[in-house]
């Protein structure tokens, strides 16, 4: 026989029971709730838990949203970065043969050098035009798209109307040392000077004195600065054939 008092006792704790019963789902129930708030941060990790806290509960393999594509490795991004799409571009990857004994060349290459040589120190600009081919095998001067009037084109990148500065630098370049690069490529050329092939910053003091008759020392300062040679250089293809003649970066 219960007394009154304990009736009261008992309909007076049930809503407490179910306030603390709801009050206790919910507390199990928050943490699902705030881990999947999360999932747009790191997939399959809860708040406030680390990669190696992941791990520990058995977690062999990271768990992706669906949709979301995961981050190419680093290598890739890198991959293309500050690279040289100058035609005669430096490769450092090699140590470069220098060679100033043009007799090494083959005949083709010999004979291509004499009549640059000789049109530029006529001081004729025009003279270079038979030399430099027509349509797909047009001598390059200017990186990027074709131009359809070399001459004209080396005549505007000249600091005097007649175009004399630039047969100038052009004897100058090709009086350097020269290099033999992309041996059995369709790359395969002569590139004048060899400093397109070469590290600056390794130039011994001769090689720097070579540099500086082509360059001033500023310009040497802000190529060591950049990374490697940006000034013009010439490539002909060992059958002959002037390929380009161009400056930049």
């Amino acid at each position: 026989m219960h007394t009154g008092k304990e009736k009261v006792s008992r309909i007076s704790l049930a809503p407490v029971l179910l306030a603390f019963s709801l009050a206790a789902g919910n507390v199990f129930l928050a943490p699902a709730a705030y881990a999947l708030s999360e999932l747009h941060k790191i997939p399959g990790q809860a708040a406030n838990e680390t990669p190696a806290q992941g791990s520990a509960q058995g977690q062999s393999q990271p768990q992706t949203t669906p949709g979301v594509p995961m981050a190419d490795p680093l290598v890739n991004s890198q991959s293309n970065q500050g690279v040289d799409k100058t035609p005669g571009a430096q490769d450092n990857s090699k140590p470069t043969e220098v060679i100033y004994d043009i007799s090494k060349v083959p005949e083709p290459v010999r004979k291509m050098r004499e009549q640059i040589v000789e049109a530029a120190a006529s001081g004729d600009l025009e003279r270079l035009r038979p030399l430099m081919g027509t349509g797909a095998d047009q001598t390059q001067v200017t990186v990027g798209e074709p131009t359809d009037d070399p001459i004209g084109t080396l005549k505007d990148l000249s600091g005097d109307p007649d175009g004399d500065e630039i047969l100038a630098i052009m004897l100058d370049i090709i009086s350097t040392g020269f290099v033999h690069v992309g041996q059995g490529t369709p790359d395969d050329m002569y590139v004048w000077p060899y400093f397109a092939e070469k590290d600056l910053k390794s130039l011994t003091p001769p090689e720097r004195v070579e540099l500086l008759r082509i360059v001033t020392a500023g310009d040497l300062s802000d190529m060591q600065e950049f990374g490697g040679y940006n000034f013009y250089r010439l490539g002909i293809t060992p059958e002959g054939k002037w390929k380009f003649f161009t400056a930049g970066d």
